[in-house]
Formats: C-alpha cells, sequence, structure tokens
C-alpha cells in the first residue's frame, strides 16, 4: 500500500527524552498531539524525561512484604496478644475437642 491508498502521513515531530542512565530517545508524535511528561526508556525501562540536565529519579523499588509485615504495621504487640487471647478463649469453650 502505497500513500494514495492510506492517505497522507500526519506531520510528525521527533521529541528528545533522557533517563537517569543518561540514555537518550526520540520517539516521534504527531506535531498536533500532546507529548507526555514522561516516557519509558526503551533500553533499561526507567523513565525518561525532556530536560537532559535533570532527568527523572529511578522509581524506588519497595521490598515484597509478607502478609504478616502488613498485619504488624497495623497493629501492635499489645493488640496481638488481645486478638491471640480472645481466639484462644473462644476455642477453649467450644463444645469442639481441639486436635
Amino acid at each position: 500500500m502505497g500513500e494514495a491508498e492510506r492517505g497522507e502521513a500526519a506531520p510528525r515531530v521527533r521529541v528528545p527524552f533522557w533517563c537517569a542512565n543518561m540514555h537518550e530517545t526520540r520517539p516521534s508524535f504527531a506535531s498536533d498531539a500532546a507529548v507526555p511528561e514522561f516516557w519509558d526508556c526503551p533500553r533499561c525501562g526507567l523513565p525518561a524525561g525532556q530536560d537532559e540536565a535533570n532527568p527523572p529519579a529511578p522509581p524506588r523499588n519497595e521490598p515484597y512484604k509478607t502478609h504478616l509485615a502488613y498485619v504488624k504495621e497495623r497493629r501492635s504487640d499489645k493488640d496481638g496478644a488481645q486478638i491471640l487471647a480472645e481466639a484462644l478463649e473462644r476455642l477453649r469453650s467450644s463444645s469442639r475437642p481441639i486436635y
């Protein structure tokens, strides 16, 4: 297919973006389209910005947390002891034997 079958291509503009590793990428956008503030670097995946002197900082990776770690953030040791005591009391007062 040539231009005659598809129509004319929209006017384009190439915009430079730089990541924290100083990789440069120049994606093209339609000249009347809004250019995004950030673009993912195709080489390393970090966010890239248009200011070469001040590229965006790499995102901070949060370490994996277990369910227990999240619970400990919300509850104090005193709360945990109280919840445990209530649960044990319910088990002891039930008519079913505990195995």
